[in-house]
This record gives structure tokens, sequence and C-alpha cells, in this order.
């Protein structure tokens, strides 16, 4: 499965069980690890659980194997490893305080500034 279906099953995945304020983030340029991180919200623990096992259960429905899950116990913030792509499930208190949009955010360089304005 190429790493742009796997983030469009993810994103259904989330979207079945309600989260909140579903980010994508384009990360290939940053890391070799992963292409894309996802980060949702949940509004309880509970949802934080039900969200995580939700995605893992439709990556395994669709032969993908997770990587590894992690803090699904606690459920204040959830990891989905599925490999291209990394999946944050967290509660609002939790995103806030770790902003991982801001944390995988580059500020556009001076030649991508400049290109952005010339292709304008």
């Amino acid at each position: 499965m190429q790493a742009k279906e796997l983030q469009l099953l993810v994103i259904d995945a989330l979207e079945d069980i309600k989260a909140e304020d579903i980010q994508v983030l384009d990360v290939t340029e940053m890391t070799d690890f992963t292409d894309f991180m996802i980060i949702a919200t949940g509004k309880s623990t509970r949802q934080v659980k039900a969200l995580a096992n939700e995605v893992n259960s439709q990556a395994k429905a669709a032969g993908i194997q997770p990587m590894g899950i992690e803090g699904e116990d606690v459920g204040e913030w959830a990891l989905v490893d599925l490999g291209d792509v990394i999946v944050h499930i967290m509660t609002p208190q939790t995103r806030a305080t770790y902003n991982l949009e801001k944390l995988w955010s580059v500020p556009a360089t001076t030649e991508q500034t400049q290109a952005s304005a010339e292709q304008e």
C-alpha cells in the first residue's frame, strides 16, 4: 500500500470514531523514518483509546501490520506506527502541551520564499 493510500485509510478510521482537528504533516523532506504524521484529537481518554484501536483494526484489515502502538493504555496520547504513516492521537490538553504541528513545521528558507514569490 502506498503512503498516500495509507494516509487516506487512517483518516477514514479517525473520522469513523469522530476524531477532531485531523492534521496531516508531510515530513518527507525532514526525516527518512516516515512520510506522513497524522495528528488528531480525541475528546476523552476513552475516545483516544477507541481511535487508536480503530486505526489499528482498519490497518490490519487492509493487510498492514502496525510496527507498534504506544500509550493507548493510559489514553492521554496514543501513537500508532504504520511505517510510512505515524498517527498521534491526543486529548486536547496533551495536544496543546506538545504542539507537534509546531515541532514538525520548519520555517521557509530564503530560497523557498524566493521560489514561491517567483511563481506568483
